[in-house]
């Protein structure tokens, strides 16, 4: 995979990543010996980006990422972290005294003394609003604690608040083919500043690997479970925001608009990086066998791929089934 550059951090990363919420909590039990598989087999592939979280598995998934870097000196491999989420989302908690205790966490679960890209965790819009959130963040930097900032956003008019302010180095957002809206503003306004944009929840929650119906049920503590009407997060991080039944023959749809040979996950990964501006991809894997299959989604933005095909019938999808439902939200 041809590495490109992570905004303005002077690193560069291959276009497909890992995201690693599911080898800290919420999808299921995922086994300790499965997790490291995942990162070895995702590392092999050539993945050089891992996204991961201070609150997943309370810190479980950075730990894990933790002791496999360091059996794996020079590595080349860039964690990008998040925070914010350990206390309630509310502006007053967003102070330069909890970012730095926050990090401290983080860097001891890595075992690192800087950590290389920290992304505020999807924090209400007050706080990227205010001037004192980056002048935190410009200060841990100055400190040595982290190399680099970002914002994961829910929403685009978030994305566009945050590219604005100078010493963001990427966004992190939702964008698969169940999720369009980021194409109208967010991509080219990030191309524009030379922001890194990270697209997450790239299958749709697994909707777009193809394999549900709509009796496929989940683990009482997968948030695909207890989270679909947003009970304890926002409704979009849970099959980006889409009705699972309407997802379903969606997905069916775009998997039958595909030519023999080609998965409907692996096009839509590749469908993604294609998008101009987009950096990298971060879809998740609960087994190393996923994880290769995920990494070699790359492999077919160099082969020829009809992409056209593809993003045709994305958008008629979308327009037919999804936009009126999804778009006004995001």
């Amino acid at each position: 995979m041809q590495p490109r550059p992570l905004g303005r951090t002077g690193r560069s990363v291959a276009p497909i990543g890992l995201g690693t919420w599911q080898l800290g909590a919420d999808w299921g039990d995922v086994r300790e010996e499965d997790a490291l598989d995942v990162l070895a087999a995702s590392a092999e592939a050539g993945v050089t980006l891992l996204d991961t979280a201070d609150v997943y598995g309370d810190g479980r998934s950075e730990r894990l990422i933790g002791r496999f870097l360091a059996q794996r000196l020079g590595h080349g491999i860039t964690v990008a972290t998040k925070m914010g989420r350990r206390l309630p989302q509310e502006p007053e908690n967003y102070t330069p005294e909890n970012f730095r205790a926050w990090t401290e966490r983080s860097r001891a679960n890595l075992g690192v003394d800087t950590l290389d890209l920290v992304q505020l965790h999807c924090p209400p819009s007050a706080v990227i609003e205010d001037e004192a959130t980056f002048e935190a963040l410009d200060a841990l930097v100055a400190e040595g604690a982290i190399a680099a900032y970002g914002v994961s956003v829910e929403t685009c008019a978030q994305a566009l608040r945050a590219i604005s302010r100078p010493g963001v180095t990427n966004v992190q957002i939702i964008l698969n083919p169940f999720r369009l809206k980021p194409l109208d503003e967010v991509l080219p306004a990030a191309q524009a500043a030379g922001v890194a944009v990270l697209a997450r929840v790239p299958l749709a929650s697994g909707l777009l690997s193809g394999r549900y119906t709509t009796s496929t049920t989940f683990a009482a503590d997968d948030h695909r479970t207890y989270n679909r009407q947003g009970e304890a997060f926002d409704r979009g991080e849970t099959f980006s925001g889409v009705d699972f039944a309407e997802g379903v023959a969606a997905a069916q749809e775009l998997a039958d608009a595909l030519p023999e040979g080609v998965s409907l996950p692996a096009a839509s990964l590749a469908w993604i990086a294609a998008q101009p501006g987009v950096t990298a991809v971060i879809p998740g894997a609960r087994t190393a066998e996923q994880a290769r299959a995920n990494a070699a989604a790359g492999s077919l933005l160099e082969q020829g791929f009809a992409l056209d095909a593809f993003d045709a019938a994305v958008r008629r999808v979308y327009d037919a089934r999804l936009r009126a439902a999804v778009h006004p939200h995001w």
